[in-house]
């Protein structure tokens, strides 16, 4: 007979990590380590499954509000504020290591970075991310602050602040604080509207990404732009 190893294992998440290392453990078994106690009558791991089947995926368990967690049985405000902080401690971690780390050459980690800022946000916020002739990304900015389903944009300001960063194109991105990253007729015409500006300057936009709670919708791959 061969040695057991940890995988063999059921409810050892942390074992299994040791062993074959982070990226080997389940969303579950994930979960299950940040929790790392249950509650009455439920084991962490049954917990940590009941957050996501809930949820749909940690994305939305993680920018979820504590009115939500109430709903779950055995969950308090102990677990919500761990859940928290995680989430948290993640977004600041992309913003730790800098935006100009980003390349386009990886347009998951742009795309990351940008749900990391917008997410969790109760009022729409239009970012712009700029970005030079070789494709470094110089900065992003928020420009424009709206209100719980609508955000007042200005193109000519996004060009005026792309030609002091020397942008040669631009990434925009918003959320949409309802949930659903489908994009509206007033989305579709503003980004026309700021196409047709910044193409005047012989500036590119090269996507507009709609956040949502665990979703996303990209301009570009819709064939939009």
């Amino acid at each position: 007979m061969g040695a057991k190893t940890s995988c063999n294992k059921t409810g050892l998440p942390r074992e299994k990590l040791l062993e074959f290392g982070v990226s080997s453990l389940t969303d579950v078994e994930l979960l299950a380590l940040f929790l790392r106690t249950g509650a009455r009558n439920m084991n962490v791991m049954t917990m940590a499954n009941l957050l996501l089947e809930k949820f749909g995926s940690l994305s939305r368990l993680l920018s979820a509000d504590y009115s939500q967690f109430k709903e779950v049985k055995g969950i308090g405000a102990a677990k919500y504020t761990q859940l928290n902080a995680i989430a948290e401690l993640a977004r600041r971690n992309y913003i730790s290591r800098g935006v100009e780390e980003l390349t386009l050459k990886n347009p998951d980690n742009v795309r990351e970075f940008i749900q990391s800022q917008l997410t969790t946000e109760e009022r729409e916020i239009f970012m712009v991310i700029f970005v030079d002739n070789q494709h470094r990304i110089i900065k992003h900015k928020p420009m424009f602050s709206g209100t719980l389903n609508h955000v007042e944009v200005h193109p000519r300001e996004i060009v005026r602040e792309a030609m002091k960063s020397n942008a040669a194109a631009i990434i925009l991105a918003h959320n949409h604080p309802s949930g659903r990253a489908e994009p509206s007729k007033a989305d579709r015409a503003i980004t026309e509207r700021i196409v047709s500006a910044c193409l005047f300057m012989e500036i590119r936009v090269l996507d507009h990404l709609v956040i949502g709670r665990g979703e996303y919708v990209s301009f570009a791959e819709r064939g939009w732009i």
